[in-house]
């Protein structure tokens, strides 16, 4: 019989993975609520106009990746590709729009249908902040880009003197299309020399060849209009206001005028956080200002700023540090192992006790004791503690420490306070 396989571009998360993740999760959580982020959680699908309406009828998101099914009753909905629209949904749908400023952490599993590679999979998981309010503020997104820092800092430790922030100004909505109309006709000259997906975009999203990894496509567009040029003097002192907090904060950074996002609702500061950890220079951490998505779902033009990052990419850094990981992983904290049959009882007695009291237990039954023994090796138990006739009778036991081979005699019912 034919074994059976995982969907392609899904994967099994084991308790490596799943320890890695969580890491990340909980470090991402913290450093957010060191800025009053508050965590939700919105459905894994949405009715398809969610998305449709906001990520823009051009994105390849729209037009190629999304899993999109029809419901018993024929409405259509969207397992969710990224976490930005379903938070505005939220807010919206909930009446939520009276507690503004909304400082929002969320984190889950996403979709879409592209090739599955390194770092990347059809079921992938992100976690994200959005920052929703009244107005614009140059605060704001120096103050998202700096939790973000902070948190790929706390995250990598050493290794984040290897991540370079760039940073750029889309300008306003005004500004973004009359870049675009010049940038139309630039690109036009150069058809001829554009790869096949970047003539595609040029009538549905041209913004996006300037982010196209073809080397065609960046022999092109290495002399393109730079979109600095077409910035409204409010746009570029509004920019200006967030590089000046940036240098406040002492944060370095890059300025890069062929940084883009390739959704339609970004307006004025996106970034980038990049590094070469992971071989050729890869983005780990995006993000950027959204004035016009609420309105576009039917909201009143209230404006965002947040950022997004994969798991899975961020998974593969930590995997190359194996100290890290090692520190990761959730060691048991004592092996109970009873030498015979008879003491089998009195261990589980005497775990259940321990668990009520906060120390995990593993009872480890199968095999004799040099087997049992092994098998405490294998998991990695901080304690191990041998119960057989003699220790049940006097109510003492000795505790062996995995690290040092130290030995202590304890009584038994003070074992909770030893492990305190």
């Amino acid at each position: 019989m034919e074994k059976i396989q995982p969907v392609r571009g899904t994967k099994d998360l084991l308790p490596l993975e799943q320890s890695i993740h969580r890491y990340i999760i909980d470090t991402a959580l913290n450093t957010a609520k060191l800025y009053n982020f508050k965590e939700v959680s919105t459905p894994i699908m949405e009715f398809s106009q969610v998305f449709k309406r906001t990520l823009g009828d051009s994105s390849d998101i729209v037009n190629k990746e999304m899993y999109t099914f029809l419901d018993r009753k024929e409405k259509e909905l969207t397992l969710r590709p990224e976490g930005t629209a379903g938070i505005v949904r939220a807010i919206l749908s909930e009446g939520l729009l009276k507690d503004l400023p909304l400082k929002y952490f969320y984190q889950g599993a996403m979709f879409r249908y592209e090739r599955p590679q390194k770092g990347r999979q059809r079921q992938f998981h992100q976690i994200g902040v959005e920052h929703i309010s009244v107005e614009k503020s140059p605060q704001a997104d120096a103050e998202i880009i700096a939790q973000a820092k902070l948190f790929l800092s706390n995250l990598l430790k050493d290794s984040a003197d290897n991540i370079i922030l760039e940073i750029n100004s889309l300008g306003s909505y005004k500004d973004r299309e009359n870049y675009i109309k010049e940038l139309k006709i630039y690109l036009e000259k150069h058809k001829n020399k554009l790869s096949d997906d970047s003539v595609n975009r040029l009538e549905t999203n041209p913004l996006r060849i300037l982010d196209s990894k073809s080397k065609q496509d960046q022999e092109v567009v290495a002399n393109v209009p730079s979109i600095t040029d077409f910035l409204s003097s409010e746009s570029k002192e509004y920019f200006n206001q967030v590089k000046n907090i940036l240098n406040s904060f002492n944060i370095k950074f890059t300025e890069n005028p062929k940084l883009v996002r390739g959704l339609d609702y970004y307006s004025h500061s996106i970034f980038e956080f990049k590094s070469d950890l992971l071989g050729s220079q890869s983005t780990l951490l995006g993000g950027g200002r959204y004035d016009r998505l609420m309105s576009l779902m039917g909201g009143p033009d209230y404006s965002g700023v947040g950022w997004a990052a994969g798991i899975e990419r961020l998974s593969l850094i930590i995997k190359e540090d194996v100290l890290l990981t090692k520190s990761i992983e959730q060691n048991i904290t004592l092996a109970l192992l009873p030498v015979s049959k008879e003491e089998e009882s009195f261990c589980l007695q005497l775990a259940q006790n321990l668990r009520k009291n906060n120390v995990s237990v593993e009872i480890i039954t199968q095999g004799n004791i040099s087997k049992k023994i092994k098998k405490a090796l294998r998991i990695k138990s901080l304690y191990n503690i041998l119960i057989g006739q003699e220790e049940i009778k006097s109510k003492t036991c000795i505790v062996k420490t995995s690290a040092n081979k130290k030995e202590d005699k304890v009584n038994i019912s003070d074992l909770s306070s030893f492990f305190k």
